[in-house]
């Protein structure tokens, strides 16, 4: 069985041509290391193999991990979240990746202690099963959003259809990358906008050809221990 460095570094090659294929540099491109189906342990390894950057979706995997690796990683918190949670993880993160509402951005405003650097979710797919705000109502939120000095919106983040059609997949990220292009235009002091989170361990290639900054790959570099797979 492969180690977590190894992985990586396979990774790492898969990324490096991706951004050949696109013209782009791959020190572009950041790997967080979603690590939700993993003990400290493991989630240590990755650092150890050079990632600084960990992903996960819940309070309690978020909670475990940050106790034991604290200040060594940045954190990301990548799943949906419940207004009632704001106050256990708001300070003890770097990145929301799945900002998506009102009434969460007005629960981070009452509770964050310094400003979070947030990416909007984004449905560009358009399928009921996906969160996240309509890419032609995105533009108002994020103008809604800058009554808020505790939230700093650093990008757009969406997820693909889960489907073997790459044009579909290639398509979705493209029209976030556009509509990340229209949004960061608009010079919104809010909303410096200049980052696309997008991919993720089966569609992360694409992502990056289409101009991802931050991919998101869990058991592509980590396994899985939990029976969890990212």
């Amino acid at each position: 069985m492969s180690t977590v460095a190894e992985r990586l570094n396979d990774i790492q090659q898969q990324i490096n041509e991706a951004c050949r294929r696109a013209g782009r540099s791959p020190e572009e491109v950041t790997i967080v290391a979603v690590t939700k189906s993993v003990g400290p342990e493991r989630a240590r390894e990755v650092i150890n193999a050079g990632i600084g950057d960990l992903g996960e979706n819940r309070n309690e995997g978020l909670d475990q991990k940050h106790s034991a690796i604290g200040s060594d990683a940045r954190w990301h918190f990548i799943g949906s979240l419940q207004s009632r949670k704001v106050r256990d993880i708001v300070d003890r993160i770097d990145f929301l990746h799945s900002l998506d509402r009102g009434s969460l951005a007005k629960e981070i405003q009452k509770r964050a202690d310094q400003p979070v650097d947030c990416f909007v979710q984004v449905n560009v797919s358009g399928e009921a099963s996906k969160s996240g705000v309509a890419p032609e109502a995105t533009a108002d939120f994020i103008r809604m959003l800058g009554a808020y000095d505790k939230i700093r919106i650093v990008g757009l983040m969406t997820m693909a259809p889960n489907t073997d059609d790459e044009e579909v997949i290639r398509r979705t990220f493209r029209g976030l990358r556009e509509l990340r292009d229209e949004i960061s235009s608009l010079g919104l002091p809010n909303a410096p906008c200049t980052e696309l989170s997008m991919g993720m361990s089966n569609d992360f290639g694409i992502a990056v050809e289409e101009g991802a900054t931050f991919v998101r790959i869990g058991t592509a570099i980590v396994g899985y221990e939990s029976g969890e797979r990212s």
